[in-house]
């Protein structure tokens, strides 16, 4: 990456250390830019002529946050710091969010949580308002301080600065408090459940536009999702921050250096498995499953590594089969890459990672360049999901923010707020015999709604001593 960098640096800079990658021959979009909303009864939301705009135009005149130079936090200067950061410090005093939870129970007897806010009792909000659909990152959840620092904003009400948007973090199976019902977990590369969980999202609100943002693995499994559903995307936009692309490369790298493998691959690998501890009674339960003699295997591994528990983990259950099983974990790594799909999405998409990223070290420059739909951005600084900037080293219970929320809100009212087209939800869903709500014309994606309006307090259960993210 850093010779071609290099040698594009003098076309693709903007008037920043950033830099943009964006494509070549770029598809076009109809925006009609609207002023920034002070108040729910403002009438500045009134839309501007509409104008053709590609998919970088987009970026520069939406996200100015993203044309000016981040600066990270100056006792955070380096990649490591950053994301070491993210995993210590006490996020539980700051973007304090209240959730309503829905559990969809699916098809293959799997669950998933879906985390709502506002939630209703808090205030209820118009059927069109816009959503922000947030996949986390490994081991994560609604918890996580990065999903957070953005949805704090998103969501607070334009009196107090914010967006008002309506938010809802899908929670992967087996996370966050979400139950494991069946044999299956999930993985960066399984896109199935997003499907499941974005149907039951448009059909409860048919009139709201919605913008997907994915953290790490989430921002795998997301772009993934919208190259795979092309034309046919149910989110009009997306956003990956930190996404690790190219799984391949990035695994030697983590398994390749002494220093990767003990202090990141381990510590990965070991949230996986504690993840796995909370449900090894209810797996216990559950009838005999090509996962059942892996589960006592890798709990004999001694501090393994990411790729030790994926290859006794992710490659049996981390989707449907076919594909999985798969015969080791490079083979599950090639499949599962995204860098892959990018030519493949038809909706704009941006994506930003740090160049000091420990953990994501190949990105996908060529790619994007050969894409019509997506621009990524790479900043100088910023590590795994920190992007810190500001703050003091002895407020302990005040991090300091994440600057990516700026650029990050910028993107999501442009794309919800000025995007002139977007998918039409017509009578889509039946009910099948067994009681699930099924898609008319592909009847394997369904839902059933197992409970409601749970409330979920954003602070609780944050990830203590391993690496979020990934």
């Amino acid at each position: 990456m850093g010779a071609f960098v290099s040698r594009s640096r003098r076309r693709y800079t903007v008037d920043t250390h950033n830099m943009l990658y964006s494509p070549e021959a770029p598809a076009y979009f109809e925006v009609s830019h609207k002023k920034k909303r002070v108040s729910s009864s403002s009438t500045n939301g009134d839309a501007l002529t509409p104008r053709n705009l590609s998919v970088r135009a987009l970026v520069e005149t939406s996200c100015p946050s993203l044309m000016q130079d981040y600066k990270p936090t100056w006792w955070l200067p380096g990649g490591h710091l950053q994301t070491a950061f993210c995993v210590v410090a006490d996020f539980s005093k700051v973007d304090e969010i209240l959730y309503e939870r829905t559990l969809l129970s699916l098809p293959d007897g799997g669950t998933i949580g879906l985390d709502f806010t506002p939630r209703i009792q808090d205030q209820e909000l118009p059927p069109e308002t816009p959503i922000v659909v947030v996949l986390h990152g490994l081991s994560g959840g609604s918890h996580e301080s990065y999903v957070r620092s953005i949805l704090s904003q998103a969501c607070a009400s334009p009196a107090n600065g914010g967006l008002g948007y309506r938010a809802v973090v899908v929670n992967f199976r087996g996370c966050a408090g979400v139950p494991l019902t069946s044999p299956q977990f999930y993985s960066a590369g399984h896109t199935e459940d997003i499907r499941i969980a974005l149907s039951y999202i448009q059909k409860t609100y048919p009139r709201a536009r919605l913008t997907g943002i994915g953290f790490s693995l989430g921002a795998n499994v997301l772009v993934r999702y919208l190259g795979e559903e092309r034309e046919k995307s149910r989110l009009d936009a997306g956003c990956a921050l930190g996404c690790p692309w190219n799984l391949v490369d990035n695994s030697k790298h983590l398994e390749g250096s002494f220093f990767y493998r003990n202090v990141y691959s381990r510590a990965m690998g070991r949230n996986l498995l504690k993840l796995l501890s909370r449900h090894v009674k209810t797996l216990a339960k559950l009838p005999p499953s090509p996962l059942t003699p892996h589960i006592p295997r890798a709990f004999s591994l001694k501090n393994p590594t990411l790729k030790q528990v994926d290859g006794h983990l992710t490659i049996i259950a981390g989707g449907h089969s076919p594909p999985f099983p798969f015969p080791s974990a490079d083979e599950y790594y090639e499949w599962a890459r995204s860098d892959t799909h990018l030519d493949m999405v038809r909706v704009p998409l941006l994506a930003i990672n740090a160049e000091d990223d420990p953990i994501v070290r190949r990105l996908p420059v060529e790619a994007a360049l050969e894409s019509k739909y997506v621009v990524l951005a790479v900043t100088p600084k910023g590590g795994h999901l920190g992007w810190f900037e500001g703050g003091t080293p002895w407020r302990r219970s005040r991090p300091p923010p994440r600057w990516i929320r700026k650029p990050v809100v910028e993107w999501i009212e442009a794309t919800c707020e000025g995007l002139a087209s977007r998918r039409e939800v017509g009578d889509e869903w039946v009910e099948d015999e067994n009681g699930f709500t099924v898609e008319r014309e592909r009847r394997h994606i369904g839902f059933k709604v197992h409970s409601l309006h749970e409330t979920v307090i954003g602070t609780e259960d944050e990830a203590q001593g391993g690496l979020q993210g990934l």
